[in-house]
């Protein structure tokens, strides 16, 4: 499951994969277009619904964050 996220989130943008820092969103590696990108193709790619409340930057501060949350909204 990892690695299908992973591959998703470096065909919208390769930044997340080497990003290492706290926040992405705010230091401007992804923006809110990115994050819509990510959340259709994460929908598509697990066939799941990500409501709007986690289109957040807590939710897409960082790989690791979300791979967090695909990880919860598939268990």
């Amino acid at each position: 499951m990892e690695e299908r996220v992973l591959k998703i989130l470096e065909e919208i943008n390769e930044d997340i994969i080497t990003y290492d820092g706290e926040n992405m969103y705010d230091e401007g590696v992804i923006s809110s277009i990115d994050v819509i990108e990510i959340i259709s193709e994460l929908e598509n790619e697990f066939d799941i619904e990500i409501d709007a409340m986690y289109a957040d930057e807590e939710y897409f501060a960082n790989k690791e964050s979300i791979i967090e949350l695909i990880k919860k909204l598939t268990a």
